[in-house]
């Protein structure tokens, strides 16, 4: 499924802010919403990759997917606009409980906020960076002077070439006001015109009025307005003032729109909101802003100055834990401020070792993909690197792969320090303006060889550790292979126009064996050991052809019943394909052929399995037995495990499940069922284990 149908998803349901927690089970995803009533079934039930959909009661509302769910539930947990979860394994919730957000509500919403004010403006910064990149390009190859000195008369060609990226710096403070309003509900026009008093010319020229004056260490202009000291500031490239001027907005807002009746807010609730936020902000809030932001910049100047080596070591290992949760958005606003203030900024030299690292591991991923046929991992990973290397964006790489995959953490963290060792030992690398650590960006920074080998040593120390060692667990690449193995064996059956091989090349796979044609009045039966395998069983008056037969025996002693008698319409209504379900009188599950295990919730109350041949089997114990959370069931296989027939799945408690309120019914769900002709059910009643409950039949050859 691609991001945009994950999106579509979440917007379907009502969006993020309808969605209170999201899990998934083995085969759906389980929305509790705010209000189920916001829910457009018609549009869920049209995404592509979506089985079908079913509402239930207390706003609870399930989205079937199959086996691919966790990938879908990755994908949707990684989208941008998805808040913490309640549910412990999605990623971007699981990386933040484990920092700051996790332990106070008050951290988490700070760092929402930052990560909403600078996001929407990510495309300007970057396309200023890259003229940025010109400027600092033609000036190295000597076709201009040194740009980034004041001193420099550039010509006025030039001058407007400058002018294409000081415009966003310079203005900045109103872009970060306008998303920061936004975020809090405030009227964001409002916010970006409070802001704009302080950038006027007019007010930064009262600074040739001003009185003089040092204050711990700060040069402070000052002029009596009404009597009152007002503090002359440039604002231009400030973050810190827009970002506490909206703070103070967004409630003072929400309390007047309480105390103005609704018929004349529109007037006076922008109108107070001014008359009371501009003096407040150009007397106190902008002041403080510029002390802070300088404050802070001169902290990590001190330590930066006290030992560059360390520093450049420790800023890109800390940048991995830092970007998830939010807290490089006031390190980036240090850095305009450093470059302001001080003309040049220490702190992306080393941060550039952490991007390349992340951007290597990447590559690394790529190349396996390529190497072991992962077509959708080599989509994900082709966009995350060229996002990264021409971009400089480290987010598609982290979310959509890394934090996914833990393997590759570490590799990464090697190459994180591998690095900054280098820029450390080098004696650091510092750049005169803001840009995005990306190949385009390289000449921006002042000692381009130090940095050049730095990043390249990090991009090639992740990316050879990821490809030696793997991003998968053993138990992921088992699954993984399973599938891909699966799938390429129905692709090159759909292509031939015959059932598909078998992967393992033995027999009763569904490729095997002759096709009786019309006419044929005998069935010719293989057993495996495997599944049973029935060549054709056709009437001599019959004109249709038919495609091999597999026969799927009971993973469970019991009654054997449609799967329109089971209580859930997912499956009732054969959504997730076709099959039979079993009334268990015996308490274990088994593997009814010889397969593979891909997927084995930790819960027991479902498995998946791939049959050789191709057959893709949904084993579901019970019916929300999932809510159980394993109690009452002992699991016997993992995923990645080869099974053959009569290889025990778990055992269960018919007791305790059925004590617990949960019907025991057991659906056996053929969840390919479109890639074959028919899925059929051939015995009621009384069944043992690996007596023939489904039949199986594959697409005939084509003549």
């Amino acid at each position: 499924m691609s991001e945009n149908s994950a999106a579509d998803i979440v917007e379907s349901v009502g969006g993020p802010g309808n969605i209170v927690s999201l899990t998934h089970c083995a085969t759906r995803l389980r929305f509790q919403l705010h209000d189920a009533s916001h829910v457009d079934q018609d549009v869920v039930e049209s995404i592509p990759g979506v089985l079908g959909a079913v509402p239930q009661q207390g706003n609870r509302y399930q989205v079937i997917i199959g086996g691919g769910v966790e990938s879908v539930y990755n994908e949707i947990e990684a989208l941008p606009q998805m808040k913490a979860r309640d549910s412990a394994a999605a990623i971007k919730a699981a990386e933040r409980a484990k920092g700051p957000r996790g332990k106070s509500a008050w951290l988490d919403s700070l760092f929402e906020y930052l990560s909403d004010s600078f996001r929407p403006i990510l495309g300007a910064l970057l396309g200023a960076s890259l003229f940025i990149t010109f400027m600092s390009l033609m000036s190295t190859i000597g076709v201009i002077d040194n740009w980034a000195d004041p001193r420099t008369e550039l010509s006025p060609s030039w001058q407007f070439v400058n002018m294409c990226w000081q415009c966003i710096f310079v203005f900045l403070p109103l872009m970060i006001a306008y998303n920061a309003s936004k975020k809090l509900d405030a009227d964001p026009w409002v916010g970006f015109g409070i802001m704009a008093v302080l950038m006027l010319p007019a007010f930064t020229a009262l600074e040739d009025q001003a009185t003089h004056h040092t204050i711990f260490g700060f040069d402070v202009n000052t002029i009596q307005v009404f009597g009152l000291p007002l503090t002359v500031n440039d604002y231009s490239s400030q973050v810190f003032p827009p970002l506490l001027m909206a703070a103070v907005l967004g409630p003072l807002y929400k309390l007047l729109k309480k105390l103005i009746p609704p018929n004349v807010q529109l007037i006076f609730v922008p109108f107070l909101a001014m008359l009371i936020m501009i003096p407040l902000t150009a007397f106190l809030i902008g002041p403080i802003g510029v002390y802070v932001g300088a404050g802070l910049g001169d902290i990590l100047k001190s330590i930066n100055d006290f030992s560059p080596f360390i520093f450049a070591i420790v800023v890109p290992l800390a940048y991995p834990f830092m970007v998830p949760l939010g807290l490089h958005w006031p390190i980036n606003a240090i850095m305009l401020i450093n470059i302001k203030e001080n003309g040049s900024d220490f702190i992306q030299g080393p941060m550039g070792a952490w991007n390349f690292a992340c951007f290597g591991a990447t590559a690394g991923v790529l190349l396996l993909a390529w190497r072991q046929r992962d077509r959708q991992m080599r989509q994900t990973a082709s966009g995350a690197l060229a996002a990264g290397l021409l971009g400089g964006i480290s987010e598609p790489s982290l979310y959509g792969i890394h934090l996914r995959f833990k393997r590759i953490y570490p590799r990464m963290l090697v190459g994180c320090f591998v690095g900054g060792l280098i820029i450390g030992i080098g004696g650091g690398v510092t750049t005169n303006a803001f840009v995005f650590t990306s190949l385009l960006t390289i000449p921006a920074f002042d000692n381009v060889i130090l940095y050049t080998v730095a990043v390249a040593a990090a991009f090639f120390t992740a990316m050879v550790l990821v490809v030696l060692s793997g991003f998968r667990t053993p138990e992921q690449q088992a699954e993984f292979e399973a599938i891909r193995d699966a799938e390429e064996a129905e692709r090159a059956a759909e292509k031939a126009g015959g059932p598909a091989p078998d992967p393992d090349g033995g027999g009763a796979a569904l490729g095997t064996g002759a096709v009786a044609g019309a006419g044929a009045a005998t069935a010719v039966i293989e057993k495996t050991g495997t599944a049973t395998q029935v060549e054709s069983d056709t009437d001599p008056d019959a004109t249709k052809i038919h495609g091999p037969v597999t026969e799927i025996g009971s993973p469970l002693d019991g009654d054997v019943v449609p799967l329109s008698d089971v209580p859930d319409p997912v499956f009732a209504k054969g959504t997730m394909g076709g099959g039979a379900a079993v009334l268990p009188s015996g308490d274990t599950v088994y593997a009814p052929a010889d397969g593979m295990v891909v997927a084995a919730q930790p819960t027991g109350h479902a498995f998946g399995l791939v049959l050789d041949g191709g057959i893709e089997l949904l084993i579901h114990v019970g019916i929300d037995t999932v809510q159980m959370k394993g109690d009452g069931f002992d699991v016997k296989v993992k995923a990645g495990q080869k099974v053959t027939a009569g290889t025990p799945l778990v055992t269960f408690d018919r007791a305790k499940i059925e004590a617990a309120g949960y019907p025991i019914i057991t659906p056996v769900v053929v969840m390919n069922t479109k890639k074959f002709a028919s899925v059929t059910q051939i015995k009621s009643g009384t069944s043992s284990v690996g007596d023939p409950i489904i039949a199986v039949e594959a697409p005939a050859p084509k003549q």
